[in-house]
């Protein structure tokens, strides 16, 4: 890709139509003939590798909200061991592609010159192995981690890993009574009193002894499931605390991929026109919008059948 991109931009300095679209070929081309180029492309080409995973995992539907915070943990420590460990080996990979493509490798060790290398513009003496190290590689890397800290605080990795003793999957392994109380009544201390925390307890143990072996439900995998068929095996009733707790944990991931994909949804729904109706009206449409599938389901004849009912029309739908 980056030969063919050259080749363009060479074609486009000798053939161009115009002389400013000459110009900006060459301005374009001299630039990504530069180190400095090549390597912040490489340095993003690696953050972006290792993130592009979570990412795609943080764009699900949202139903299994614990493999993908787990994941948040390990993308951490990689991007940190990176940051510890992986420049050297960094540099060895922009180097081999400088060399493939006759780029100009700067010496490691000469001192580094701000703009045009004039004295009264250099604050630091440091070398350019020390500015492309430490103020561009480990800042990068930093800024990373520091935008998956602050999305993903300690609180909020607590939260979720309290509630992965609730996950079912592989015949309820992660099951903790312990782990369930705590999430309970550290997390969500207006939705359960002192005496339903005791109850829950109560509840857990019994629940412990009876789910995870009922034929429907030692089947599930993820909380979704799991409150959908406490209530199809009417166990919802029974364990009332423990299916609360559930629902409460289900819409952790409403903060994240939900509202994400709302927002996007919101700059093709909210026109013009739809700017002058109610909000109540707007909020119907995004619904069906972004949860496609719920509208799959509504038989048209009932949504004329609703409208016609609402007043008298002069046009009968009907």
């Amino acid at each position: 890709m980056y030969d063919a991109v050259c080749t363009v931009l060479e074609n486009i300095k000798e053939d161009g139509s115009t002389s400013s679209l000459r110009a900006e070929a060459t301005g374009g081309y001299n630039v990504i003939r530069q180190f400095e180029f090549v390597f912040i492309l490489h340095l993003l080409k690696e953050i972006m590798g290792l993130t592009d995973i979570l990412c795609r995992e943080l764009q699900h539907k949202s139903q299994d909200i614990v493999n993908a915070m787990n994941l948040v943990g390990t993308t951490k420590d990689v991007l940190g061991e990176l940051r510890l460990n992986g420049s050297e080996t960094f540099i060895g990979k922009v180097d081999l592609f400088c060399r493939k493509h006759d780029i100009d490798m700067p010496n490691m060790n000469a001192q580094y010159k701000v703009g045009t290398g004039r004295s009264c513009q250099q604050k630091d003496n440091i070398t350019v192995e020390h500015h492309y190290h430490f103020d561009i590689f480990n800042d990068a890397i930093d800024f990373q981690l520091a935008e998956l800290n602050s999305r993903f605080s300690e609180g909020a990795m607590e939260l979720l890993i309290l509630s992965s003793a609730l996950d079912p999957s592989d015949s309820f392994k992660s099951f903790d009574i312990d782990k369930i109380c705590s999430l309970a009544e550290r997390f969500y201390p207006q939705d359960f009193t002192p005496k339903e925390l005791h109850i829950l307890r109560c509840q857990l143990k019994l629940y412990e002894a009876d789910v995870p072996h009922h034929p429907v439900l030692q089947k599930v995998s993820t909380l979704s499931e799991l409150c959908q068929g406490l209530v199809e095996t009417k166990r919802a009733n029974r364990y009332y605390l423990i299916d609360r707790l559930i629902r409460l944990v289900l819409t952790l991931p409403v903060s994240t991929a939900t509202t994400e994909r709302a927002f996007s949804a919101m700059k093709l729904v909210k026109t013009a026109l739809r700017n002058k109706m109610e909000n109540e009206f707007l909020a119907d449409s995004m619904v069906v919008y972004i949860e496609k599938e719920l509208a799959d389901d509504i038989n048209s004849d009932v949504i004329t059948k609703d409208f016609n009912s609402l007043k008298d029309r002069k046009a009968q739908l009907q």
